[in-house]
């Protein structure tokens, strides 16, 4: 048999989807994992009569594969994936490439390409996003990392990952070091916020309306044919259909608190450590802390013990309305998780297409959906586009949505219906649209608390001022410094 044009490290589900779309697609593969029990497992069952090496030793893994050799790790991310890389440096040669698809801190790509590129090998650090279907049917890929590594891995990425309806690959070089990682990591946090968004407009539907699940579900079948047709909004359609074995809505009968596995707590940290407002992705990873304080809500909901909400307006002119919110909120949230992306890049010197991101998101991902082509749109009129908002398209847009958005947020606070996610949206762009917030006065309360100083409206950029308040302290001020 011939050698393998790739290997892969680590066959959980993931893992062994993405070897059989390789194979799929033409590519021999060699297969290697630590328990190599699972290996013999493999290459006899699902991988039986393709052309798939099964591999029981990174040597042997090694020493089957093509140069300049690739590597692709799926193993858990963290200290698994640098005890990986430094077996596999004992075994690969200058020139060979190592991979890692798993979900990793941008920051620990930095410090991995910064370490494998100075022994003279190559690596890459990518996004894989579309779950198990999308590893085995076509994900959608962010690859980031040394690149010269591109050319020899790009043929395969492109090969596997998701095509759009034009047959363009959901899969592109993003960027330097961990530039592939972050905008991963971006991905997942605006699917934090673009669930809870979906979860918070059931809840109106349910709570506040009275709506049956069989009638959100209808809803939900609806809205996918509008600008929202998205996966997201389609399995939520498919769920509120789905019975339980007497019949009810599977459904109801799950528990409420919500799990999360990091990758939404390091979008809000990345948004932080850069000062970008990333208030409803922000809010969307609270909302799941907030879920999981089951037992303390139970107590709480006892000892406030509020009215039950009464709709008494058109249903049907209520739904209509939750949808514009939707799709309103919706485009708050890519404009700032596209905010973060670009300063980011200023920050690492990363060269992004934000055009290119938005097809990659358009198939084989969580997030995929319609709307990312007016994302690419608006991206390929203008590169350098500081505000989504700022688009042409999406400011006539979200000007008609407004009202809506308006009456559903009043809805949800004045009925007690939390919608954390959908209210810190609007509240955002009623920010970004005010030319003069209160700032002003918080730059005078931390002078006259701190000395902090501040700036003037009548003065230039840059110059600073202090004002004796209390008539008791002296003229001196703090340094200026942003925390």
């Amino acid at each position: 048999m011939k050698k393998a044009d790739i290997g892969l490290v680590g066959l959980a589900v993931m893992g062994e989807n993405l070897i059989m779309n390789m194979e799929s697609k033409g590519f021999t593969v060699a297969a290697y994992n630590r328990t190599v029990e699972k290996v013999d497992a493999f290459t006899s069952g699902r991988a039986k009569g393709k052309n798939i090496i099964g591999c029981h030793s990174l040597e042997e893994l090694a020493a089957n594969l093509e140069k300049p050799r690739k590597v692709f790790l799926m193993v858990k991310a963290g200290a698994a994936v640098d005890a990986m890389i430094e077996n596999l440096l004992k075994v690969l040669e200058p020139g060979d490439i190592i991979i890692d698809g798993g979900n990793s801190h941008f920051p620990d790509t930095i410090r991995r390409t910064q370490l494998v590129e100075s022994k003279g090998l190559l690596y890459v650090g990518t996004g894989v996003s579309g779950g198990e279907e999308g590893a085995l049917k076509g994900p959608s890929m962010m690859p980031g990392g040394s690149p010269a590594a591109w050319p020899f891995v790009k043929p395969i990425f492109q090969g596997i990952c998701a095509k759009v309806e034009d047959g363009s690959p959901c899969c592109d070089w993003v960027g330097e070091n961990g530039a592939g990682h972050f905008v991963k990591m971006v991905h997942n946090g605006i699917e934090y916020g673009d669930m809870q968004l979906i979860c918070e407009c059931y809840q109106l539907m349910r709570d506040y309306v009275g709506m049956t699940d069989d009638e959100m579900h209808e809803v939900f079948k609806a809205w996918n044919t509008t600008e929202l047709d998205s996966y997201l909004i389609e399995i939520t359609r498919d769920i509120l259909a789905y019975k339980d074995k007497d019949g009810s809505p599977l459904v109801e009968n799950i528990l409420d608190t919500a799990g999360q596995k990091g990758t939404g707590k390091w979008t809000g940290i990345a948004a932080l450590d850069e000062g970008v407002p990333l208030t409803l992705i922000g809010e969307a990873v609270f909302a799941r802390c907030l879920s999981a304080m089951k037992a303390e809500r139970v107590e709480a909901a006892k000892v406030f013990n509020r009215p039950k909400p009464e709709f008494k307006g058109d249903k049907a002119a209520f739904v209509e309305s939750l949808r514009q919110a939707l799709f309103a909120s919706k485009i708050i949230s890519y404009a700032q998780g596209y905010t973060l992306m670009r300063t980011a890049a200023k920050t690492y010197n990363w060269n992004l297409n934000y055009g290119g991101i938005a097809l990659m998101w358009r198939g084989g991902c969580i997030i995929r959906s319609v709307f990312l082509g007016k994302i690419k749109e608006a991206y390929d009129r203008n590169p350098a586009l500081t505000n989504l908002l700022l688009d042409p398209y999406f400011k006539e847009t979200v000007e008609k949505l407004v009202p809506a958005w308006r009456q559903v947020a009043a809805a949800a606070v004045t009925s007690g219906i939390p919608a954390p996610a959908m209210t810190s949206a609007l509240a955002y762009f009623d920010g970004y649209t005010t030319a003069r917030l209160p700032a002003n006065l918080l730059q005078a309360q931390r002078d006259y608390f701190g000395a902090h100083t501040y700036e003037r409206l009548d003065s230039p950029r840059g110059q600073f001022f202090h004002t004796n308040w209390t008539g008791h302290g002296g003229s001196t001020s703090a340094a200026t410094y942003n925390a």
